[in-house]
């Protein structure tokens, strides 16, 4: 068997100066042409100007190229850490306890909060499905799901209605009402019916759309008044926990996590994935976007929290994650019954917090940024705020009080005030020494 390579080369005339000699096979716009060495060579020469050769023009290009290296590298001079180590260090702060939710019979599973900011919404292991005053600690509705585990709940972006499931597999919507009185159960609405259970849903910008996700692999998004299924997404490879909408004013993306260690990103539109993260090696309990919609932080059974696109790796075994509105800071909860504050920007854990007596399972951060609650197997639910210190500068000193809504202390800052002291507790900011110039 011979094991030697022959090269056929085709001889005939030349279709430009019709010599017969070898000729090279080239195409001009898919049209094949049959030109001998030395008319191609002609052929390309063709245009140029005085003084210029095909060698020339190479070298020309391989110098743009590096040029353009070279300015794309001014640009990228410096990496993440480097430009992180630059910026200041969190100031003081101080998370303290301001509420404790008590009234669930079993492991609290879920939250979510109103975007009036003070109520907030609880689903548990007990099938009771509660709806919070933070402020007061009141229960204002509570429902009785037909089974246990309820392992999903939402708030609508209106603060009228509550969406709920788990082991039922279905997501119900119950209307809410100032009359406390009122049989919620008689105006359930089933909205999405899944072949297996209900792990997590959330509204989409209006009331009258829902997204949900379920362990049968899928997440889908459903009309809230037909209960008609508008867009399924498929590209998971086991159960789905977790899901997070981009927080941005069109809501066209989202992210979910699953048991097959995948954190991917889905157009809500066409139903198709548009980035797959596998930055895990276990489930993932828990997705977050970041305020800015740039990136979304995932938490895992693999004792890891990660950030995409940007992965700084942190550690403990951790059920929930929440970035804080400005998304520097990001709170995350373990099975060691802590809650652990880490600082993205710088990758360090900036505190720990206490109180719970069981493992942390859900964990909210308020629409505004001035409190968070979180969930625990102890039962109950806790609502800590914020003592923050922001130091704007001293210019002149006749020290002032004041007090106001969060609109009133914007102007102020911005007109007057350069140095302030702010006490963030619920909704009401006080501002303890203010300083005009």
């Amino acid at each position: 068997m011979c094991d030697q390579t022959f090269l056929a080369i085709n001889f005939g005339p030349c279709e430009k100066c019709g010599k017969t000699k070898p000729l090279m096979n080239i195409y001009i716009k898919t049209d094949p042409i049959n030109y001998c060495s030395l008319c191609v060579e002609m052929m390309a020469n063709e245009g140029l100007r005085d003084n210029e050769t095909l060698s020339s023009l190479k070298n020309e290009s391989e110098t743009l190229k590096s040029k353009l290296e070279e300015e794309r590298a001014k640009l990228h001079d410096v990496e993440l850490h480097q430009v992180a180590d630059r910026v200041d260090a969190l100031g003081q702060f101080v998370m303290k306890t301001r509420r404790t939710l008590k009234g669930h019979g079993n492991k609290v599973l879920c939250m979510d909060w109103c975007k009036d900011k003070r109520r907030l919404v609880s689903s548990s292991q007990d099938g009771k499905v509660i709806v919070w005053d933070a402020f007061t600690t009141n229960k204002e509705h509570a429902v009785t799901m037909p089974c246990t585990w309820v392992m999903a709940c939402a708030y609508a972006p209106s603060g009228c209605a509550i969406a709920c499931g788990g082991l039922d597999n279905k997501c119900s919507v119950y209307p809410l009402t100032f009359d406390k009185n009122e049989n919620m159960a008689a105006k359930k609405k089933s909205v999405a019916m899944h072949t297996n259970y209900l792990s997590a849903c959330s509204f989409t910008n209006s009331d009258m759309q829902i997204l949900t996700a379920s362990g049968d692999g899928t997440c889908a998004l459903w009309d809230v008044e037909s209960g008609q299924l508008l867009q399924s997404f498929h590209g998971h490879a086991a159960d789905v926990l977790c899901l997070d909408l981009a927080p941005s004013e069109t809501g066209n993306t989202f992210v979910s996590g699953g048991c097959d260690k995948k954190a991917m990103v889905w157009d809500l539109r066409s139903g198709q994935c548009i980035q797959s993260f596998e930055t895990h090696d276990s489930d993932i309990n828990s997705v977050r976007y970041y305020p800015s919609g740039d990136a979304f932080a995932s938490a895992s059974d693999d004792a890891t929290v990660s950030t995409s696109i940007c992965f700084p790796i942190l550690t403990l075994l951790l059920f929930m994650c929440s970035p804080y509105t400005v998304g520097r800071l990001l709170f995350t909860g373990y099975n060691d019954y802590t809650i652990n504050v880490w600082d993205v920007l710088k990758g360090t854990r900036v505190s720990i917090l206490f109180g719970h007596e069981n493992r942390v399972s859900t964990l909210r951060v308020s629409p505004d940024g001035t409190a968070f609650c979180s969930g625990s197997w102890d039962h109950t639910l806790r609502v800590r705020g914020f003592l923050m210190y922001v130091n704007i500068g001293l210019l002149r000193g006749i020290p002032v009080s004041y007090r106001g809504t969060k609109s009133d202390l914007i102007w102020a800052l911005l007109v007057q005030f350069q140095m302030i002291v702010i006490l963030v507790s619920g909704s009401i900011l006080e501002v303890q020494s203010i300083y005009f110039l």
